[in-house]
């Protein structure tokens, strides 16, 4: 029997319950290149499952890490394809508007490449991420390294805390939200001390 899942997971039980491994690889690949689905908490609620013996925790983390970098991958072409008027058209089907598309947009712009990694843990720049990398020409391979990092990352702390955490993974994801800004500030410094570093040596050995 599927253990009770706990707050706002609960109505997650039903789609867990009957798909399994298919409802996170459904749901995580399908919010990833823009459609509003719960990836994140079909996540959590994953681990909780895989936590209690119901599902195994490396085929949810292998899936959910394949459909992310996927979805990802989709809203890179519809971007890269598509452009700004694909995405104005269409966007507000899926909630992106052009105010919430330009925004997102020029925050992307200004922090470049490794904002695709942070992008992963906030919400809406999680969901538009693959889709503002092709609007704005980034290189695919570069692009998919970067997103593949932020997938390891995002998949393998969310499934190892809900799996470890069981029912507690709530109380626990509402806390590191609260303090999700000063971290994806701290993990900002450090990357730009690590560009900063890098550049300044090759200046040297130039």
């Amino acid at each position: 029997m599927s253990p009770p899942l706990p707050g706002p997971l609960a109505h997650l039980a039903p789609l867990l319950g009957h798909y399994g491994y298919w409802a996170v690889g459904a749901v995580v690949l399908v919010e990833d290149f823009g459609v509003p689905a719960p990836g994140e908490t079909i996540l959590l609620a994953a681990g909780v499952y895989a936590g209690a013996g119901q599902l195994n925790v490396v085929a949810v983390a292998v899936i959910a890490f394949f459909a992310a970098v996927a979805g990802d991958n989709i809203g890179y072409l519809i971007g890269r394809f598509g452009g700004r008027a694909f995405v104005h058209r269409w966007g507000k089907y899926v909630f992106l508007t052009p105010k919430r598309f330009e925004a997102a947009e020029a925050f992307f712009t200004r922090h470049g490449a490794k904002i695709v990694t942070v992008a992963r843990f906030v919400e809406g720049l999680r969901q538009a991420n693959g889709v503002i990398a092709g609007t704005t020409g980034m290189h695919w391979r570069r692009f998919l390294a970067f997103n593949a990092l932020g997938a390891a990352l995002w998949v393998g702390l969310w499934t190892t805390l809900a799996y470890l955490a069981g029912s507690h993974i709530t109380a626990i994801y509402d806390e590191i939200r609260r303090y999700q800004l000063y971290v994806l500030i701290a993990v900002a410094v450090l990357l730009a001390a690590f560009v900063v570093r890098h550049l300044v040596r090759r200046r040297r050995e130039q």
